[in-house]
């Protein structure tokens, strides 16, 4: 069976080089990054292993809505400067790379789903909660620097919904970190009572007339936007990628000796 390795290469980079003391010691971040990369190798034993980043255009999701991500801290200019040395030394070490056209994140869960649709398995190697909604019996996530899988039934326990719940959760109360708005007026313990009364968002608005007059006024108004921040969350499963998976086959040691 196969086991596919999807390193996300950013969200790996970033928090390596967010702890050193000097942001110019790109040496020391691409050595724990290849560090990083053959420990993981050892301790899934994949079959195939990609690390994937993200690419310069615009996503779509930005243009969907503009001020998707506003806000956050762009590339430390010395990171994104040695990126190259980083990928080529991985490259050097037959781990191979994929540049997405932008945003990783929807590159990532077409490989995962492709590699299970094919019965196999797929070990996602990354700190972003966004992934929780492809986890099955056959997608799991694997936060590298806390030597843990993510657990989705304490996530679930946090947000206070399930698995199914998710994308309808963050559509009604936003995402914060990513700037996906939700509804003006409802955050998270609302968003998560009213899915635990009417199970999701599309009975919820069929259900609208027995909610109180100012709540529901809330979600009259945010109709739209609950809409966008439910688009803007949900992982595109199915993007057509120019790749075949044996350009990702791990080397074993003694195919690299001869």
């Amino acid at each position: 069976m196969n086991k596919l390795l999807i390193i996300d290469g950013l969200n790996l980079v970033r928090r390596i080089h967010a702890v050193l003391p000097d942001e110019n010691d790109i040496a020391s971040v691409k050595e724990r990054t290849l560090a990083a990369a053959k420990k993981l190798l050892v301790h899934h034993e994949p079959s195939h292993a990609i690390v994937v980043w993200d690419g310069d255009e615009e996503s779509w999701r930005k243009q969907l809505y503009p001020d998707y991500k506003k806000g956050r801290k762009p590339m430390p200019t010395p990171l994104k400067s040695g990126l190259a040395d980083i990928k080529a030394a991985l490259s050097e070490a037959h781990i191979h790379s994929h540049d997405a056209v932008s945003e990783a994140d929807d590159v990532i869960a077409t490989l995962a789903t492709k590699i299970t649709e094919n019965k196999g398995k797929a070990i996602i190697v990354s700190t972003d909660k966004g992934f929780s909604q492809i986890i099955d019996d056959n997608i799991v996530i694997w936060d590298h620097f806390k030597q843990q899988y993510f657990d989705l039934t304490e996530y679930e326990k946090k947000l206070a919904v399930q698995q199914s719940q998710i994308l309808d959760f963050i559509a009604l109360a936003g995402d914060s970190g990513n700037k996906v708005p939700g509804i003006a007026g409802i955050g998270p313990k609302s968003a998560a009572d009213l899915l635990n009364k009417f199970r999701s968002l599309a009975n919820l608005y069929k259900s609208i007339d027995n909610l109180g007059a100012k709540q529901a006024q809330k979600l009259i108004d945010g109709k739209d936007m609950a809409r966008v921040s439910y688009k803007l969350a949900q992982l595109q499963c199915h993007m057509p990628l120019n790749i075949n998976l044996k350009q990702f086959r791990v080397i074993s040691n003694s195919e690299r000796n001869t």
